[in-house]
């Protein structure tokens, strides 16, 4: 797991042109897609800019880095999804808005009880979600927001394992 996340970090690192972004992009990826998000030079403004300038100056600069580099991103991810037999999604980080350009909604299914389905009905009835469904998104992403040292904590746990199967003898 962790020489895969490694591999695909070289690999970008490589293959992304210089000057894109600040520093490395952050890359990263599950079973069906890799996310590749950097970070963009801040626009220079007058000092005295107030908050709603440098938003609009943010906004503009990763509106510019996505029309500019649209055709090389589109064949670095072919290039990556031939590679890694995963889709490729864009994004940019500057100020402090982050824009994902192109990413995926992949469908989970699941068996819920009447309790949880009321839980999603109740977010619907509210107008919190507009089904069932963006209802069970928002759901997953609140936990990932509220419980986020947890899940960092799991998901170090879960290289671990990874890494003491790899050393295991073989099967």
């Amino acid at each position: 797991m962790a020489s895969a996340s490694q591999e695909l970090q070289g690999w970008f690192a490589g293959r992304i042109p210089p000057g894109w972004f600040t520093g490395a992009p952050e890359v990263r990826a599950d079973r069906e897609e890799i996310l590749v998000v950097g970070d963009l030079s801040e626009p220079e403004l007058p000092a005295d800019a107030n908050e709603e300038a440098r938003a609009a100056a943010g906004s503009a600069r990763i509106g510019g880095f996505r029309e500019d580099t649209r055709g090389q991103r589109m064949r670095i991810a072919e290039e990556a999804q031939h590679r890694f037999r995963r889709k490729v999604s864009w994004g940019a980080r500057c100020g402090g808005e982050e824009r994902l350009f192109t990413s995926l909604s992949i469908p989970a299914m699941t068996r819920l009880r009447m309790p949880e389905r009321e839980v999603l009905d109740t977010l619907v009835d509210a107008g919190v979600a507009r089904s069932r469904s963006h209802a069970l998104a928002w759901c997953v992403g609140l936990v990932a927001q509220k419980q986020d040292e947890w899940l960092r904590d799991l998901r170090e746990a879960l290289t671990h394992v990874e890494k003491v199967r790899a050393e295991g003898p073989e099967g």
